[in-house]
């Protein structure tokens, strides 16, 4: 071949080169904008809002527009193996009001939810799901005629349960008729489950004075699931120790059972003393004796697990310590529960709204530890629902300032900010004036303490640490009423973040309403308003002989592991 001949190939050859990368860059540049279009669609669709009231996760102020109609109806987070959780909530007071006072003014936005579509469960079939990963479904709040609506602020009860799980799947207000729900099993409880949705209150109104007359309560779906292993693991749970494991605001953990006696029942103390005292609980779930808990079974875990204490380690911890309480009268119950069950003193038979008292070890009497609990539903400790507002009172802002002006502080406080409020605020603005009140009135103590401190050279370490307890979820006939958890969950949030704003929250978070969910659809395991009534064998309140502590009783174990295992 001829060096003329390799030219004119080559030169065709180059020609058809040039228009094929023409062709490839123009197809790049176009799949590019078409990558970068769908992404901004996506940003701007996930940035609209991720988190209701239902999970308090993320506000963000009311989208105006529709929802959008091809948003995914399931996929699997990227996280893939990492733990559920709840992401905190910036601005979360000033957002909620903003929410709360929204304007309607179109059809979509003016109707109330009646029902909803949950593409990829609705079909009838169990749905197949793998363990480890986070899935995601989306549900669209439909009107009375099925059709959509353009607002949130529904209050959605979820349930995720198993013969050895319990959780409450988070849920995800988008602000715009269309919230995202998540589920994760880990793969040690691979098997059949069930995903329970119930539409407790719609449109806010759970955060009414009095909301009873506006409840729905229905439940929407229950869907068949079946959990498979899969080859992907989680990191194991290790026990919470420090100040960061307890820096979650929101708490997302379940329930699982280690063992289980079914011929089991209520002694004649009304205690469930089901299991050999010597059964352990597997880690990572807990550490200590499962049995402890008398829950047959049962044990809470979240983002980290906790310790079951026995009674000498407990008062190796507790022994010439100082607790304060202030909050509500299911601090008595945890109190009571803590002296009975874990430090030996069962001659404890109850302890009143008020009291400061020191408590011996049976065992050794020269240990002690002072409890001091303040009862925050009234100023006047026989009265009821005032909450927050109780510090409006001087006689009662003078009874607690006495606590505070010794040579001595409370190695721990624990707040909460009380069922009581349910009935007092007339709308969460006023709750967040009288949450705000609060969170100054103890700014102060504890700035005067430190000045005291100072003064007398005192180290940092003789200022408490301060806990917030977020109250718990009400159980059955009192999802409903005045203090029903919707409003109970926007009230934790308003006034942890007034006092985190006063950087007065320096133990961390106990979240005793995500503890508590699981079990309120009932008044198993509760009253209604308090969910560590001493035990008795006696008719409860649904008809059976005896009930259930356990949940408050994990909580004690809960509290013992943040003071004691966090410093």
């Amino acid at each position: 071949m001829s060096s003329g001949d390799k030219g004119g190939v080559s030169g065709a050859t180059v020609r058809r080169w040039s228009l094929f990368k023409l062709v490839s860059f123009t197809l790049a540049i176009a799949l590019l904008l078409w990558t970068m279009d769908a992404l901004s669609v996506t940003a701007t669709t996930s940035s609209l809002i991720a988190v209701t009231l239902s999970s308090l996760n993320v506000l963000s102020p009311p989208p105006t527009t529709a929802p959008a109609r091809s948003a995914p109806n399931t996929r699997a987070v990227p996280r893939l193996r990492s733990w559920i959780s709840v992401p905190a909530t910036p601005n979360f007071t000033s957002t909620l009001v903003s929410w709360w006072l929204a304007p309607g003014g179109e059809p979509c936005g003016d109707s109330r939810t009646a029902d909803i579509a949950v593409p990829d469960l609705d079909g009838g079939r169990t749905a197949e799901l793998s363990c480890g990963q986070i899935h995601e479904f989306v549900l669209s709040a439909l009107d009375d005629g099925g059709r959509p609506r353009c607002l949130g602020g529904d209050y959605f009860e979820t349930d995720l349960s198993g013969p050895t799980w319990k959780s409450r799947p988070p849920v995800v207000d988008h602000g715009n008729g269309s919230y995202s729900l998540r589920l994760q099993v880990h793969p040690d409880f691979a098997g059949e489950y069930n995903l329970t949705v119930v539409l407790l209150f719609r449109s806010f109104e759970g955060l009414k004075l009095s909301p009873e007359r506006f409840k729905f309560r229905r439940e929407l779906r229950r869907f068949p699931i079946r959990f498979h292993r899969s080859n992907g693991t989680l990191p194991p749970l290790r026990l919470c120790h420090g100040v960061a494991d307890l820096s979650k605001e929101v708490w997302s953990g379940r329930w699982t059972r280690h063992a289980r006696n079914d011929s089991c029942g209520v002694d004649d103390e009304g205690r469930y003393r089901c299991l050999d005292p010597r059964t352990a609980c597997p880690k990572p779930w807990c550490d200590g004796p499962l049995a402890a808990l008398e829950s047959n079974g049962w044990v809470y875990s979240a983002h980290c697990a906790f310790r079951i204490f026995t009674q000498d380690v407990a008062w190796k911890c507790l022994r010439n310590r100082w607790l304060f309480f202030w909050g509500d009268s299911n601090h008595v119950d945890t109190i009571r529960n803590m002296l009975n069950f874990v430090l030996g003193r069962p001659d404890v038979d109850s302890v009143p709204r008020r009291f400061d008292r020191k408590f011996t070890n049976p065992v050794n009497h020269s240990e002690s530890v002072r409890i001091t609990s303040i009862f925050n539903g009234h100023w006047n400790e026989t009265s009821n629902y005032l909450g927050l507002h109780s510090l409006r009172n001087q006689g009662f802002r003078e009874l607690l300032w006495e606590f505070f002006k010794g040579p001595t502080a409370p190695d721990v406080m624990v707040f909460n900010s009380g069922l009581h409020d349910g009935y007092h605020w007339r709308s969460i603005r006023a709750f967040a004036d009288g949450a705000e009140y609060a969170a100054r009135f103890w700014e102060e103590i504890v700035m005067r303490r430190r000045v005291r401190g100072n003064a007398t050279d005192a180290t940092p370490s003789a200022l408490p640490r301060i806990f917030y307890r977020t109250t718990i979820a009400t159980g059955g006939y009192a999802r409903d009423l005045g203090y029903n958890p919707s409003k109970m969950e926007a009230f934790n949030g308003i006034f942890l973040e007034k006092l985190k704003d006063k950087g007065l929250i320096t133990g961390g978070v106990i979240d005793e309403f995500d503890m508590t969910f699981p079990w309120h659809y009932d008044n198993r395991c509760n009253d209604g308003v308090h969910y560590g009534r001493k035990p008795a064998k006696m008719q409860w309140r649904d008809g059976e002989v005896g009930h259930q502590y356990f949940v408050d009783l994990m909580l004690v174990h809960v509290l013992l592991t943040a003071i004691c295992n966090v410093g």
